[in-house]
């Protein structure tokens, strides 16, 4: 096990599996976290080195035992990227309150049980990565976003409190704000007249935490704003 270990949550058919590929191009042994173990399973006979391990991020004894067999199996990760997220849209009179506690719980909660479960051992090596993939939302609230902007801005803000106790620690924490709509099956249904460059493409995603992973550490970035080169913003 002495293959370098990127620990992967919210591996979907979109930005998590575009993760897991460039990481597994660059070097890496890939550990995936996700709900659904048919799609775990049809990316681990794509992605030679690849592990799928069912885990839902906001269990806390889950997340725990799911990194112990990551170890156990793969070795201990050096990189984390928390792509897992769940949104839920209204305003704050027409939303369910409880759909804002679940998405806290995956947003938020989940990239905290994973941080604390993987820093020790970065924090013992002297060095590490902790990536949480954000959105606009981090930085605002608009009116239909009462029941996910909350909990995105909640989880910018840990990540910066993980990076301002980490980062003399020797692990970089950074936070990666996706303003764009991602280009996903769904999403192009639903934006069926959007031409391609309106999209953000996941394997650019990748491609870009590849690259704030791997910065010298003499130049970390934390709060890193990805967006298509016609956005309005």
């Amino acid at each position: 096990m002495s293959e370098k270990v990127c620990l992967i949550s919210g591996v979907g058919p979109g930005t998590g599996a575009a993760l897991a590929r460039r990481f597994a191009e660059g070097g890496y042994t890939v550990a995936m976290l996700a709900r659904n173990q048919e799609r775990l399973s049809e990316l681990e006979a794509e992605i030679d080195g690849s592990k799928g391990y069912v885990c839902d991020v906001s269990d806390e004894d889950a997340v725990n035992a799911t990194v112990a067999e990551v170890v156990a199996t793969q070795g201990q990760p050096e990189i984390l990227l928390h792509n897992a997220v769940r949104g839920t849209f209204g305003n704050f009179l027409e939303m369910k309150p409880a759909d804002l506690n679940v998405n806290f719980q995956i947003n938020t909660m989940g990239f905290l049980y994973l941080a604390r479960a993987v820093a020790p051992a970065m924090i013992e090596a002297g060095h590490g990565v902790i990536i949480a993939s954000g959105n606009t939302s981090a930085q605002r609230g608009k009116p239909d976003f009462a029941g996910f902007a909350p909990t995105k801005a909640a989880q910018r803000i840990l990540a910066e409190s993980m990076a301002r106790e980490l980062g003399p620690k020797g692990v970089h924490v950074a936070y990666v704000l996706i303003d764009a709509v991602i280009d996903l099956e769904w999403t192009r249904k639903m934006m069926g007249d959007k031409p391609t460059e309106y999209f953000i493409q996941p394997a650019a995603i990748a491609d870009n935490a590849f690259q704030i992973a791997h910065q010298d550490r003499s130049a970390w970035s934390f709060n890193v704003e990805v967006r298509p080169f016609g956005e309005v913003w």
